[in-house]
């Protein structure tokens, strides 16, 4: 009998197994649990060698050996990943327990129902896992467990209010936009650095407002904490505050005796703050990542968490290498390997995959005219597949920034390809679905000023103004809701405002859970839907989408857990149509590469493979920049199964109101593909030039001119 670790390879197998012993298959001592958590460990796993199924494996041997489930923390980047490393887990103590039986005689039927458990209780992102602990907690740091949390649009939405009552918007010169602004604050709290560092590396156009925004920041802070809401950084920066405490730190770290972190690669400084506090010896710690596949410095992570972690506790960290490849062509890796070859520091490691007979084709390198060309190719080439037998859906373009892709946009709609695009506009961030959303937060948290600033501004002839007003005027009332902390009242209507009546018995009804919840929900949209009508011409378009947010909220038990969720994990990218934009039973994908890490497909293609575009023209300043760009290529061609295509167009169009003529500058082949690594593609140019004719090449055949000498010429009369 194959015991179930045996499917693993060597160096998975030692990664599920470190300081665990045994098997999760029945046999041995199953059932022992360890001593003590063993020291930290680290996983470097390349792209496509395995690295969910040996983290699966690792916390599956975990609890077979006796770890309580309440004790294993398990920390993701998705709520998704977090929901399919438990399925993992559940399928692997399942089977386990089948060959536990059969060794034993005991009913296999009666095995497979025993093991099913709540399983890794403890299971899901920084950010959400954070929100619990939060509320747990909530006594013990003076932050009220009934808090709300703001997405990043809308916290850009309040610390713009702020800027605004501070009078920061009307200043000579003018001062730095919300976006800016939230963006200056996340990236202080996320890096921990200072903000006047902060300011001279990503920001030095607004140095001359730092002790202006360091004003705005502290009454942000004292806006949120008046209102009961949190952001996306609160989450981690409350959490960290927590685990700097020695006492709670000591509780946190008892909890959980063993704690798992999967993309340790996305971490920030904040998060990594976080693993070491709560586990000052870092033993029952495991990190898994791979640092060639550090790409979100945006977000405020850094490749130096994974690269330093070995020495980051007083007990060494102990290193397990994945680099068998499951997923690309052994061509296909060659050539990444030397793209990630040429970094200037990381873990060595050489890609391989030894499932193929062959290497498989060496990926393409196309030289196109312009962008014109390029998405003629492109097209070309996806079409070619399909009449091969490929799905559109087993292929996707990628490129650097979402923008890149609209000329490849009108070709393929002209030319009938139907495609989805991922990396551009968000599910959340369609009006409709923010205004739906206000409206439940604002019952969740009456306190919560931006939620109720955007509701008011629903009804016709409410503006900005006019809402602050409203909300200023009824803001005890709110509190005194059934829904919030004392008696019940109602809401006084405000003089001058259409459409009060039905608003106010809206609110009163929901604050009272009048109805239960998912069913408020209904009672929302019927107040909702003359709104949307008044303020789309697509109101029908946009129902659908309120169709599936309502499906997605049928899924939860209550309006907290689904805003928390909903929040912190949001839906992938959708379109200006509701659900997946189908023409066809079949489309192609579009993606930033950003938001294809972690994916794969039989064939790959890879746009504006150009300097300016890869590496952007807007991260070319450090070299810790331009090596994320590099990782960023790598990353784009380990999505590759057995086809890769990178295009490099020559020349690109410089579009003006007032251009005249034809306008273009000229590109240069991505300094990521010298000349040295060429010979590892096959070299093209599309579209290729037509082979002379025989009267042609007979007429070719008698010339014979050097023009070099009468270059030389020129200059001798």
């Amino acid at each position: 009998m194959a015991a179930l670790l045996d499917k693993l390879n060597p160096a998975q197998r030692e990664a599920a197994c470190h300081g665990i012993g045994g098997r999760i298959d029945g046999s041995g001592d199953g059932n022992a649990a360890p001593a003590s958590p063993p020291e930290p460990l680290l996983v470097i796993a390349g792209a496509g060698t395995g690295k969910t199924a040996t983290l699966a494996h690792r916390v599956a041997n975990l609890l077979d050996h006796g770890v309580p489930p309440d004790q294993v923390l398990l920390l993701t980047f998705s709520r998704r990943a977090a929901v399919e490393m438990t399925r993992r887990v559940d399928r692997l103590l399942a089977r386990a327990a089948v060959e536990r039986a059969k060794l034993t005689g005991a009913s296999v039927r009666r095995a497979a129902q025993v093991s099913q458990r709540d399983t890794l209780p403890w299971a899901g992102t920084f950010h959400s896992v954070g929100a619990r602990l939060l509320r747990e907690y909530a006594p013990y740091i003076g932050v009220s467990p009934a808090f709300t949390i703001l997405d990043r649009p809308d916290a850009a939405d309040l610390i713009n209010l702020v800027r605004h009552e501070r009078g920061l918007s009307i200043k000579q010169k003018r001062f730095p936009t919300k976006q800016t602004c939230i963006s200056i604050y996340s990236r202080v709290v996320n890096t921990g650095l200072a903000l006047d560092a902060v300011l001279a590396r990503h920001f030095p156009w607004c140095a001359e407002w730092e002790a202006s925004l360091r004003d705005l920041f502290a009454a942000y802070v004292e806006a949120k904490q008046s209102q009961d809401v949190l952001d996306y950084d609160d989450l981690l920066l409350y959490w960290a505050q927590m685990a700097a405490e020695p006492a709670l730190a000591q509780a946190l770290g008892e909890r959980f005796s063993h704690i798992l972190v999967d993309e340790y690669q996305d971490t920030n400084a904040l998060q990594a703050d976080i693993v070491r506090r709560m586990k000052p010896d870092g033993r029952g710690v495991t990190v898994v990542g791979d640092d060639a596949q550090s790409i979100y410095a945006f977000r405020g992570a850094t490749v130096r968490n994974i690269i330093d972690f070995p020495n980051t506790f007083a007990t060494p960290a102990r290193v397990v290498t994945l680099d068998r490849n499951y997923r690309s062509t052994q061509a296909i890796l060659d050539a990444a390997n030397a793209v990630i070859g040429l970094a200037t520091e990381g873990y060595a490691k050489r890609l391989w995959n030894d499932t193929d007979a062959t290497p498989g084709a060496r990926p393409t390198l196309v030289t196109v005219a312009d962008e014109a060309s390029q998405a003629q190719y492109l097209v070309s080439r996806i079409l070619e597949n399909r009449e091969a037998g490929a799905t559109l859906k087993s292929q996707a373009v990628l490129f650097r920034a979402s923008h890149h892709s609209a000329p490849l946009e009108i070709e393929l709609t002209r030319r009938n390809v139907p495609f989805v695009k991922f990396g551009g506009l968000k599910f959340l961030d369609a009006s409709h679905v923010k205004d739906l959303l206000a409206v439940l937060r604002w019952l969740e948290n009456p306190r919560d000023r931006v939620a109720g600033f955007r509701v008011l501004q629903m009804l016709p002839g409410v503006g900005p103004v006019k809402a602050g007003q409203v909300l200023d005027a009824v803001g005890d009332d709110l509190m005194r809701l059934p829904g919030g902390p004392t008696a019940e009242a109602t809401l006084p209507a405000p003089a001058g405002v259409e459409g009060w009546d039905a608003f106010a018995a809206l609110i009163t009804d929901c604050a009272g859970r009048r109805s239960d919840w998912p069913a408020e929900l209904d009672r929302i949209r019927d107040w909702y839907a003359p709104h949307l009508a008044r303020a789309h011409e697509d109101a029908d378009i946009r129902e659908a989408d309120l169709d599936q947010l309502q499906q997605i909220a049928a899924t939860f038990p209550s309006r907290q857990r689904f805003l928390t969720e909903l929040t912190l994990d949001p839906p992938d990218a959708i379109s200006d149509e509701s659900g997946v934009p189908l023409k066809d039973e079949d489309y192609l994908i579009l993606s930033t590469i950003h938001s294809a890490k972690g994916q794969e497909w039989a064939s790959v293609f890879l746009m504006n493979a150009v300097d300016g575009c890869l590496p952007s023209d807007l991260a070319t300043g450090q070299i810790d920049e331009i090596e994320e760009e590099r990782r960023l290529l790598y990353v784009a061609m380990t999505r590759a199964k057995t086809s890769l295509d990178i295009v490099v167009p020559q020349r690109f169009y410089v579009h003006q109101q007032s251009a005249q003529g034809d306008r273009h500058i000229y590109a240069s082949r991505t300094r990521f593909l010298p000349q040295r690594l060429v010979p590892l593609f096959d070299v093209q140019s599309w579209p290729r030039a037509a082979a002379p004719t025989a009267h042609g090449s007979q007429a070719l055949a008698a010339v014979k001119i050097d023009i070099a000498a009468r270059m030389r010429g020129m200059w001798k009369n």
